[in-house]
């Protein structure tokens, strides 16, 4: 497996993780709108791709807050 195979398959893997988050913070009622894949990490020829949250609006912050109290343990 080359180096640019492995980092496109952690890349992708990254990008599934940011969607598989969207699609349940969505089904939350929540939009995160800045959620993405931080460009600082993606680069190189060793990428550690990171999901960025980004920022929101205090009451969406609140609504993440309700959210993840009413989650199970």
């Amino acid at each position: 497996m080359t180096i640019h195979s492995t980092a496109n398959q952690k890349i992708r893997d990254a990008e599934k993780a940011r969607e598989e988050l969207r699609t349940a913070l969505n089904w939350a009622g929540i939009t995160l709108p800045s959620l993405s894949l931080d460009a600082v990490s993606l680069a190189g020829n060793y990428p550690r791709p990171l999901v960025d949250l980004g920022r929101c609006a205090p009451e969406v912050a609140r609504q993440l807050a309700v959210a993840l109290r009413k989650s199970p343990t």
